[in-house]
């Protein structure tokens, strides 16, 4: 998976683009088919701001987290992620299920008329 990092107002070196693309591996594995995640870290009045974007199935999947410390301002953006994407995943298997439908309802009272009582 392809991971785009774009920062604002912060300045991020190469071991933080490795630890965020490590914490990335785990989301990777668990959907294959995301070909690229875009990551914006901004900083504004003290607040470290963390916007993920993906597409995942042909819906664009976003999650957004704040904090103090950017860390775990990606961690939770990481977890929202991931709970966005496994929301679309159950949508997904929900509508390859076929929904029963029932012509006429059945009531006991009509069941009971149809039988022959001897």
């Amino acid at each position: 998976m392809k991971i785009n990092v774009q920062t604002h107002h912060v300045s991020i070196n190469d071991d933080s683009r490795k630890d965020i693309e490590g914490k990335f591996e785990k989301i990777s594995n668990h959907f294959p088919s995301l070909i690229s995640c875009d990551i914006i870290i901004t900083k504004e009045h003290g607040q470290h701001q963390v916007e993920v974007f993906t597409n995942y199935e042909g819906v664009r999947v976003t999650a957004k987290a704040t904090d103090d410390v950017m860390y775990p301002a990606i961690s939770s953006a990481i977890k929202k992620l991931e709970t966005g994407l496994s929301n679309r995943k159950g949508q997904l298997k929900a509508d390859l299920h076929e929904k029963p439908t029932s012509t006429k309802p059945e009531i006991a009272s009509d069941i009971i008329q149809e039988m022959k009582l001897v």
